[in-house]
């Protein structure tokens, strides 16, 4: 018996990365789970790979900023799953620059997908969980970053959202204590997916809601990265993934309002 038996997910950005191992984690426990991302192929395939290994998952493809997105995901759940229990706010990007030479659209683009969507996610969520009880305990969890902590050069709309996300989690946890909803984040440090990996190229980017944003980070700091860290090493998807599936389980259940820092001991 899986430790979430029974337990429906929804988890925003997890066709890739991180997000994909949440998915894969949680439904190896027994979650259903809805897949998003903003392309079909990888969503499909997350949700393919949990369905051969015997797991439950439907997809919801589409942006998170998307008007209408967040009540067609929370729907999806309940309409495919019968319920909704975990949610997951995981989507994100980043797209950087130091202050003076950040446009207006990068910062309402970082601070829409990281603060506003999962402000949407949670309101459409609520009036399911405030007419649906349980006797065991939902849980919410938000990824913000140390960058929201500590700030970090070039962030400033990346940092600004992600330390919003931590005082979203906060009064969330407030308002939804008496449904008995965990609301917590998770704070991670130097990940090793796609959007940090290593690269010397200053052309490298991907595509994102049709724009050409910038990936990959500087060798040198990957470097320094390693020296600092205490494991020697950045983090892994699996391993970012393992403190989110540790705070959805009901041993988890007088954990509210925390924010979990995942960066090895960096800081």
């Amino acid at each position: 018996m899986g430790t979430l038996d029974g337990m429906v997910a929804i988890v925003s950005g997890s066709g890739r990365g991180i997000g994909r191992e949440v998915a894969l984690k949680l439904a190896s426990e027994g979650a259903s789970v809805v897949i998003n991302d903003l392309d079909k192929e990888p969503a499909e395939e997350t949700a393919a790979d949990i369905q051969a290994a015997g797991g439950r998952a439907v997809t919801c493809v589409g942006s998170v900023i998307e008007e209408g997105f967040a009540d067609r995901f929370v729907t999806t759940a309940i309409d495919s799953f019968g319920g909704l229990d975990i949610i997951v706010n995981n989507a994100g990007y980043t797209w950087d620059t130091v202050i003076q030479k950040m446009t207006d659209e990068q910062w309402d683009a970082i601070l829409d997908v990281h603060l506003k969507a999962p402000f949407r996610i949670l309101r459409a969520a609520q009036p399911y969980i405030k007419a649906n009880p349980t006797e065991y305990h939902r849980k919410v969890v938000n990824v913000s970053s140390v960058s929201g902590q500590y700030g970090n050069p070039g962030q400033a709309n990346y940092s600004s959202a992600k330390a919003g996300v931590i005082g979203f989690t906060k009064t969330m946890a407030k308002e939804w204590g008496r449904y008995r909803v965990n609301v917590n984040a998770v704070a991670y440090g130097f990940i090793l997916t796609r959007m940090t990996e290593a690269t010397a190229a200053d052309d490298a980017t991907v595509e994102i809601e049709g724009r050409q944003i910038k990936v990959g980070v500087n060798p040198q700091i990957a470097e320094a990265v390693k020296r600092t860290n205490p494991f020697g090493r950045p983090g892994t998807p699996y391993e970012a993934a393992g403190a989110i599936y540790l705070l959805c389980t009901q041993e988890a259940n007088y954990i509210s309002a925390q924010v979990v820092t995942v960066d090895g001991g960096s800081r």
